[in-house]
């Protein structure tokens, strides 16, 4: 996927943000994860949030999920100052996060993944039993939106590829009202294949005016759907770039040390 790919990338809605995060500091013990990032991500657009292992990629999102409480620093979610005592309050805000490793119980049908936690029921005399029909109907409508055609609902989840599944988890965080999805590098396991489908999926969901929050430390990735990029480093934020405004080795660089990967390239005879 090169940087000239087949995706639309607008710009970001003017306006307020729908999530933004001033100063944030996070500290365990002597350890400072977070030192200053300032993010912020507008409706319907694709945020890509870029780091090498260890940049502070993960605390920072677990900070805005409601994970971690920061130790300074605001949160404005939909221009009011906010504070998530855990991941539930930010759920109930609208903020959904899609992990690297999905939540779901391979045996179990796609229906009954989708609304796992959120069961649909049916009274039948006096029991509340599952609503399989309303499930199945809506798992198959929603997976329709996102390009995926199941067999059929009933169908295990273990039975999909990797990129469906990220599909599903992303889906089913639409359904249930996401105004911000954090999708936590939900390309790293997948093939060529799988990952232009999880691409086109994330192009899909910024299209309904979701904003999208999308970590990765792949490079060509980020380029193929996002609309701005922030690169942290060692729990600082190293810039914000608009889309145009940078190039692929460029961001490579930043992610890096750039100075460390020009000596590597050298050593190596080649590039990394």
């Amino acid at each position: 996927m090169t940087e000239d790919s087949k995706f639309h990338h607008g710009d970001p809605v003017p306006g307020t943000p729908i999530i933004e995060m001033k100063n944030i500091e996070k500290h365990f013990g002597s350890v400072i994860a977070l030192a200053g990032v300032s993010v912020n991500v507008y409706p319907g657009e694709c945020h890509c949030l870029l780091g090498d292992n260890g940049a502070g990629k993960s605390t920072f999102i677990k900070t805005m999920s409601g994970v971690h409480q920061p130790t300074a620093g605001e949160i404005f979610f939909e221009g009011q100052p906010m504070h998530f005592d855990d991941p539930r309050d930010a759920i109930s805000a609208g903020i959904a996060t899609v992990h690297q490793h999905l939540a779901m119980i391979p045996l179990m049908s796609i229906s009954r993944n989708f609304f796992m936690g959120n069961e649909p029921v049916k009274k039948v005399g006096p029991l509340n039993l599952f609503d399989h029909d309303y499930a199945n109907r809506v798992t198959m409508e929603e997976m329709r939106k996102m390009g995926i055609n199941l067999r059929g609902p009933d169908q295990a989840v273990g039975t999909l590829s990797g990129g469906e599944r990220q599909t599903v988890a992303i889906a089913r965080a639409v359904h249930f009202g996401a105004k911000v999805l954090i999708l936590d590098e939900p390309t790293s396991a997948l093939g060529v294949r799988q990952t232009a489908n999880v691409l086109a999926t994330i192009d899909k969901v910024r299209k309904q005016g979701i904003a999208v929050v999308f970590i990765t430390h792949n490079v060509r990735h980020a380029m193929a759907v996002g609309d701005r990029f922030t690169v942290l480093n060692r729990g600082q934020t190293l810039g914000t770039a608009q889309r145009g405004e940078i190039t692929p080795e460029e961001l490579q660089d930043l992610m890096a040390g750039g100075q460390e990967m020009v000596e590597l390239e050298g050593s190596l005879g080649g590039t990394v």
